[in-house]
């Protein structure tokens, strides 16, 4: 199940593999800001950050650092402002890539470059299963439930009740919601994949100096959440695959 606490972990995890790919004083945006955490979290560290996010992004009440809203489309700053382009699990949720990586190019100074974390097909796989996975284990907390303490009414409708609440959660689960913007949870199995990924960005006409996996294993679903130590998910990671990529391109 959902753990917040666990997320962070997570989170601080891929950011310490992030922030070695920027040099000290650089001025970076990132886009996709969320919470603004990994923003604060670069200022902390002696980076200069501006942030930005659609603004009926689902953290909009949850800001850790002033995130400037955006149309989602239109980079607000003017050409040659930035160093650097971050994005942390945002690319797959961009309509219309192609000219929001334009504006990354256009607010780019010259030498500047772009750092994009992104999810894996690798990801994508597992988090199918899991998806079905949680199912189940939300059916067997409902169990317990079902078994009678007695005859009486009350304890019958209250087992209708649990078998009603098991059948919308069979509902709920019955298909995988797709993450990104375009496709279905099956199809992202190939578009979030690597191959795929350093294909748009040389389509796009960006250099690819660096492709490389963050080497952690989790989903989208927090099956077993803390109780797999960081550790066990760097081992597992190797054989079921890596849940993000780091990507670093230029402008060509």
């Amino acid at each position: 199940m959902f753990n917040v606490e666990f997320l962070h972990v997570i989170r601080e995890y891929e950011y310490k593999k992030i922030v070695s790919r920027f040099s000290l004083g650089v001025r970076i945006l990132e886009i996709g800001g969320g919470t603004g955490y990994q923003a604060k979290r670069l200022t902390e560290d002696g980076f200069i950050v501006d942030s930005i996010d659609i603004p009926d992004s689902s953290y909009a009440g949850q800001l850790e650092f002033p995130v400037q809203p955006y149309d989602g489309r239109n980079i607000p700053f003017s050409d040659g402002s930035f160093d650097v382009v971050f994005s942390s699990n945002v690319l797959e949720h961009v309509r219309d890539l192609p000219y929001l990586q334009a504006e990354m190019k256009r607010v780019l100074k010259p030498g500047g470059y772009c750092v994009h974390l992104m999810p894996t097909g690798a990801w994508r796989l597992w988090t199918n299963v899991a998806h079905y996975a949680e199912l189940l284990q939300r059916l067997f907390g409902l169990i317990p439930r079902l078994i009678p303490k007695g005859l009486s009414k009350h304890v019958l409708s209250d087992a209708m009740s649990v078998l009603r609440l098991m059948a919308g959660t069979v509902k709920h689960y019955a298909l995988v919601p797709r993450h990104g913007e375009t496709g279905n949870a099956l199809s992202e199995i190939v578009t979030f994949s690597s191959r795929h990924w350093n294909r748009h960005f040389v389509k796009q006409l960006f250099i690819i100096d660096e492709a490389m996996p963050v080497g952690l294993f989790y989903t989208g679903h927090m099956v077993l959440g803390p109780r797999l130590s960081l550790s066990a998910r760097q081992q597992l990671s190797k054989w079921l695959g890596s849940a993000c990529m780091i990507y670093v391109v230029r402008p060509a």
